[in-house]
């Protein structure tokens, strides 16, 4: 005779259905810790922002480029007294001439700087190089006579994005002879923002420009190639540096005590003629992902006459960023992303000592439960910001596990279930350890664990009569 239904008991498909509509419930609470940790990036992020200000922001760095006023003449079409009438006028423009060859020493100092309980790291460049620049015999080409130029007027241009970054000790010379610096007529890469210097020069004979410049800023270092030959050498004693941008190092060597990397880049490769007759854009942002939350929004200048002075082209740049080993809320997401596991295995293990080892488990009892789960990623989150997400991973996982061990002794009514389910946890939150340091491989590892969970279960649950209160009746053959 096939079991017969007791008073008040459940069958079997009815606590999976009970089961699996409080584990959707708890996916309300999942979003919320999503919801959580948004508002707590924002908050490191204005934080992290707030220390740029005194400091200075994502760092652009351009030239030296010579800017030599020349003579031109414009036809204008103005109407009067209903007539077209077409004018001459002359005006002022300006030539800008990228070196010969370009090298560089770049030396980045990061450091670590707080602001509450939150860290970022902030840099000092100091950049040592020497520019030759040649004007071209041939310069006619370029639709500007040579007589038109008016090299009395001719100035050294450096452009820097956040000027406020900008330190002591800055120095520029002209052939041996050093120049004031003054402020401000950077290039219209870097928004205008920048130092130049006057230079007496004929154009005659090749002018050899050596400069040195000390800059402060967080997130983003770029540097904007400019010239027929640039070579840089850039090092750091930072370990984990990250290398982007339009140009990737020619060499590149890092290690724990820091980082070197040389660029060499030629003209044929930047696609810009030496000399132009109007300023590059600022540099178009080639990385994929997220917005800097330091970088600056560099626009296009206009000049006097309402033209734009970039009309030249857009810059390309080289992009160097001091990046965290491990940036605990993009791990904190990814360990959100697992919550249904946790919430499914634990739920399925409670399932199976219920239907299969008569241990009644009561719906409070599977919601507890779930909300102790959900817990965990709170928990993670709050320890993260103070003490590290290793720590904060093994103290949080430790807590939790040793809550539900306690815990499901009471409700399975037995302390040898509690262990198994114990066991089960801790290996789960190992799992879930392994699969963050891995995300190459996390969707494999994950996959394949839920297809031998399910064939587990399966196996397990093969006579299990889902409609009635127990195990399928056992059908005798003749």
């Amino acid at each position: 005779m096939p079991p017969t239904r007791g008073s008040g008991e459940r069958s079997p498909g009815v606590k999976l259905v009970i089961a699996v509509l409080i584990a959707v419930a708890l996916m309300v609470p999942l979003l919320m810790v999503y919801g959580l940790l948004w508002d707590r990036q924002q908050q490191a992020e204005t934080a992290q922002a707030s220390i740029g200000q005194g400091w200075g922001g994502q760092q652009t760095i351009g030239g030296p480029v010579i800017v030599i006023p020349y003579r031109a003449t414009d036809t204008q079409t103005v109407q009067e007294n209903g007539r077209d009438v077409t004018r001459t006028v002359n005006t002022i423009r300006n030539l800008y001439l990228s070196p010969q060859a370009n090298k560089a020493e770049v030396a980045i100092k990061p450091e670590k700087r707080r602001k509450a309980i939150y860290e970022t790291v902030v840099y000092e460049s100091q950049i040592a190089g020497s520019a030759d620049f040649v004007l071209p015999a041939d310069i006619a080409r370029y639709g500007v006579a040579r007589e038109a130029l008016l090299l009395d007027r001719a100035e050294v241009r450096l452009g820097i994005s956040d000027a406020r970054g900008l330190v002591d000790g800055n120095s520029l010379a002209v052939n041996g002879t050093p120049v004031p610096l003054q402020p401000g007529k950077g290039l219209a890469s870097t928004g205008n923002s920048g130092t130049f210097a006057f230079v007496d020069w004929t154009g005659a004979a090749p002018l050899k420009i050596d400069y040195r410049i000390g800059v402060r800023g967080l997130g983003d270092f770029k540097l904007i190639p400019r010239g027929v030959d640039t070579r840089w050498t850039v090092k750091s004693s930072w370990p984990n540096p990250s290398f982007g941008g339009d140009f990737l190092p020619a060499k590149r060597s890092v290690t724990a005590s820091g980082f070197t990397a040389t660029y060499a880049i030629p003209n044929l490769a930047l696609g810009q003629a030496q000399v132009l007759t109007g300023d590059l854009s600022p540099p178009v942002a080639t990385n994929y992902g997220a917005r800097d939350p330091y970088a600056v929004d560099v626009a296009a200048p206009a000049a006097n006459d309402g033209t734009m002075e970039s009309a030249g082209g857009t810059a390309k740049a080289v992009a160097i960023s001091l990046v965290e080993p491990v940036d605990l809320y993009s791990q904190v997401d990814r360990s959100i992303k697992y919550g249904f596991l946790f919430i499914g295995f634990t739920f399925v293990a409670f399932l199976m000592f219920d239907i299969i080892a008569g241990a009644r488990v009561a719906a409070a009892e599977y919601l507890l439960t779930g909300v102790a789960l959900v817990l965990f990623f709170v928990l993670l989150l709050a320890f993260a910001e103070v003490i590290g997400f290793t720590p904060a991973y093994l103290l949080a996982s430790a807590g939790i596990i040793g809550l539900l061990t306690f815990y499901s002794a009471a409700v399975l009514k037995s302390w040898k279930r509690a262990r198994f389910l114990a066991a089960m946890l801790i290996g789960l939150y190992a799992l879930l350890y392994v699969l963050l340091n891995l995300e190459a491989y996390s969707l494999l590892i994950g996959s394949v664990l839920m297809f031998f969970a399910l064939a587990g279960v399966m196996y397990m649950t093969r006579n299990i009569d889902w409609g009635g209160l127990g195990k399928k009746e056992e059908v005798a053959t003749a």
